[in-house]
């Protein structure tokens, strides 16, 4: 399906998002060595595991905000919620104020408001798109995202340092503008009888329903293991922003990427990291597409488990090693393992979810992340009390646990399906 095929909401939201993550990117991956600077390694991962327990609230809440009051108002709120929370953000890292916990706070609100806009955007793609043309769609998007990845913290380590008030305030200004976009040219896609059937419901009925929709989400055994499986893999895909960057922050130490006769470029811990970032954010907008539609051509199950074993692999080669190619080389394989399901998982969902609760079935779903983001700062004081190659060892293990779920998963239902075969034959 090409772009210009695209419904109208999915071109003015590719186009807004896209400028709000490119500023985002020039200061974000830089935040949790801010946070370890000020307030220690050890606090700063403890804090951000706070931050997250309201994220997830936040997630399970915007599924159904999604599905009540619609896709684009909540889209349009969570936008301007975040654009505020950056503007205070900057004035709290201003030459006026230096109030690292109001920071702090304002990060939290920003995670608040992201786990609103996500299952709503996730939804509303999911709502105007043909089930066989999702994973594409799904791929252009997070290859969007990647090429702010590629280009944010290039700029970022340039800016950052000397600059965060400037970009912070950026950011906010932008997000507020990514609402009214959204407000001006989208059209809500929420079901008008999805949408009429919630407004005639009382608050505690509401509330009741909501509890029952999730638990039976939730009782469903093979998404289950999905969400379980996705949290376990998400401690290693979420140590991109957390433990690798404090990593190469003290390990790398002013190495030699290029050398030429007398000429030579030396990196530090940060622009290292910027590096690596850029890396996997270039690979993954060079190769998202294509990697999605070769793996359309293999069996769900195989991709899903090789997906999680390459991660492993990816943060054991990046315990083992401070060479700056080295750690180069890891983030190839590392990106390797987040390429292979960059699509599918989003159309996996779709694929299982029922057209009236498309919004609540993606805010369980992305409850691997955002359980994923509460759980893996753990990584951060972990290195601290049992230092940094059994903290890798550990994330490795369980990127491996996930795998075999991901084998449990799949194999469930094919072991359901023979014993009704078998029970229909007699």
């Amino acid at each position: 399906m090409k772009i210009k095929d695209w419904d109208k909401n999915l071109k003015v939201r590719l186009f807004g998002e896209a400028l709000m993550n490119i500023t985002f990117w020039m200061f974000f991956p830089f935040l949790t060595i801010y946070f370890a600077d000020e307030f220690g390694k050890d606090k700063a991962g403890l804090l951000l595991i706070f931050s997250q327990v309201f994220s997830v609230l936040a997630n399970l809440m915007g599924g159904y905000t999604a599905d009540r009051f619609g896709r684009k108002k909540m889209m349009v709120l969570s936008a301007f919620g975040q654009g505020l929370s950056f503007i205070i953000f900057g004035f709290a890292s201003s030459p006026w104020l230096n109030s690292p916990v109001l920071g702090f706070i304002c990060f939290a609100f920003v995670g608040i408001f992201g786990s609103f806009y996500w299952p709503a955007s996730q939804a509303m793609v999911a709502d105007v798109v043909e089930e066989k043309d999702r994973s594409q769609v799904f791929a252009i998007f997070y290859t969007s995202i990647n090429i702010a990845v590629v280009v944010g913290p290039i700029l970022g380590a340039i800016f950052y340092v000397h600059y965060r008030f400037q970009l912070l305030m950026a950011a906010g200004i932008i997000c507020i503008l990514l609402s009214f976009i959204l407000f001006r040219w989208t059209r809500e896609t929420l079901p008008i009888q999805i949408h009429t059937e919630s407004g005639n419901s009382k608050w505690h009925a509401v509330l009741l329903k909501q509890t029952k929709d999730y638990g039976i989400i939730f009782r469903d055994k093979t998404f289950l293991l999905f969400i379980i499986a996705g949290v376990l893999a998400a401690q290693t895909f979420m140590q991109l922003d957390l433990l690798i960057p404090v990593y190469t922050n003290e390990a790398v130490h002013n190495q030699s990427l290029f050398k030429w006769n007398d000429w030579s470029f030396s990196v530090q811990g940060e622009q290292a990291f910027g590096i690596l970032l850029s890396e996997n954010g270039f690979l993954v907008a060079l190769f998202t597409v294509a990697v999605t539609k070769m793996m359309l051509k293999y069996k769900e199950r195989n991709v899903f488990i090789l997906s999680s074993l390459t991660y492993a692999a990816a943060i054991i080669m990046f315990g083992q090693t401070q060479w700056i190619w080295g750690l180069i080389l890891a983030m190839a394989v590392f990106t390797m393992g987040e390429l292979m399901t960059a699509g599918l998982q989003q159309s996996y969902v779709s694929k299982i979810a029922p057209d009236h609760m498309r919004g609540q079935y993606f805010a369980a779903a992305s409850l691997r992340f955002t359980i994923g983001k509460t759980i893996a700062p753990i990584s951060i004081p972990l290195t601290v009390w049992i230092g940094y190659d059994w903290t890798f060892l550990i994330l490795a293990l369980l990127a491996v646990v996930s795998a075999f779920l991901y084998w449990l998963m799949f194999a469930l239902p094919e072991k359901n399906n023979a014993f009704h075969a078998k029970k229909e034959s007699v």
